[in-house]
């Protein structure tokens, strides 16, 4: 059997991590490094004269400027973060190198922190990779479907009325021969007006959508795609349609990913970042050596995200 050259190539090993951030002194180097490439930049007015100081055992730089003093971590997601920062790097090696998902309660085994503080990491980082996400747009051929999460209430009802069940819209981005490229997640109704919003989003002109027979992906026209139709008359055999292969494949990698790492999630209020993360990592999965890089730059741009916010979380579109 020819080896898939993507699941066996080297990622960024242990040894390699201790290596580049395993110290709080290179973790601190790693993040002003990917805050500012070019030096100190103000936040507020964008000068790079500066002065900074020490206190209470953080470094803090004044705006020669303006004179608005902020330290590393203030204005990022790391703010009002009580852990060390090599504890934060040590969740994004965990998130971005693990083969499956990794949950919060294993984040607070192997971090040795409270399932309180793991459970905010992991959202914080999760709401990065969302904002990071959040512009995704799929070109070429592009495989759409409907999809859930969840499963049916204690007699509930079964199927697509289940009440315990999430609706959310995936799109896979693939070469011609049908192979993936990009996918986009996002948690919505499957009705003709969501669809059209997630057209204008996500899919562009130029693209050709390909979806089974339900009615509602008509509306990815909106926006200038072309729209080919497959009526597959549903069942098992329905998956095994070669044009549908590489959205088929990724919903089952998203659902073995999801049952096999978190034993329960509020989907109502959570499904949107965690269809987010696994996003993030199948679109950065062509080089694991430098994903966590990427993910740092990608949480030293995201705004603050108090407790509060995270857990009383909605959908944003």
């Amino acid at each position: 059997m020819k080896m898939n050259r993507v699941q066996f190539q080297p990622g960024l090993s242990m040894p390699e991590f201790y290596e580049r951030y395993g110290t709080e002194a290179k973790c601190r180097a790693a993040l002003e490094a990917a805050r500012w490439p070019t030096g100190f930049t103000c936040p507020v007015c964008g000068d790079a004269a500066r002065t900074s100081f020490e206190r209470g055992g953080l470094r803090y730089w004044q705006c020669g400027a303006c004179a608005h003093q902020c330290s590393l971590i203030s204005g990022s997601i790391f703010e009002s973060s009580k852990l060390p920062l090599s504890r934060w790097f040590l969740a994004m090696q965990l998130l971005t190198q693990s083969k499956n998902n990794v949950s919060a309660l294993e984040l607070m085994r192997q971090l040795g922190v409270s399932y309180r503080s793991a459970w905010l990491m992991k959202h914080k980082i999760m709401e990065a990779m969302r904002l990071r996400e959040d512009r995704r747009e799929l070109t070429g051929r592009v495989e759409i479907d409907d999809a859930y999460l969840g499963g049916e209430l204690s007699g509930g009802k079964a199927g697509r009325g289940s009440e315990n069940k999430v609706p959310f819209v995936a799109a896979v981005q693939t070469t011609p021969s049908g192979q993936p490229v990009l996918a986009c997640l996002r948690q919505q109704p499957h009705t003709e007006e969501e669809v059209a919003v997630f057209a204008a989003s996500h899919i562009a002109p130029s693209a050709t959508v390909v979806s089974d027979g339900l009615w509602c992906f008509g509306a990815t026209t909106i926006v200038g795609a072309e729209h080919e139709r497959h009526v597959t008359g549903g069942g098992k055999a329905s998956v095994k349609l070669p044009q549908f292969k590489a959205i088929n494949t990724l919903l089952g990698n998203l659902k073995t990913a999801i049952s096999g790492s978190y034993h329960a999630f509020d989907f109502a209020k959570y499904a949107h970042r965690y269809l987010a993360e696994f996003q993030y990592r199948f679109n950065r999965r062509f080089d694991m050596k430098i994903i966590l890089s990427r993910l740092l730059t990608a949480l030293v741009v995201a705004p603050p995200s108090s407790e509060r916010v995270l857990r009383a979380a909605e959908v944003s579109r």
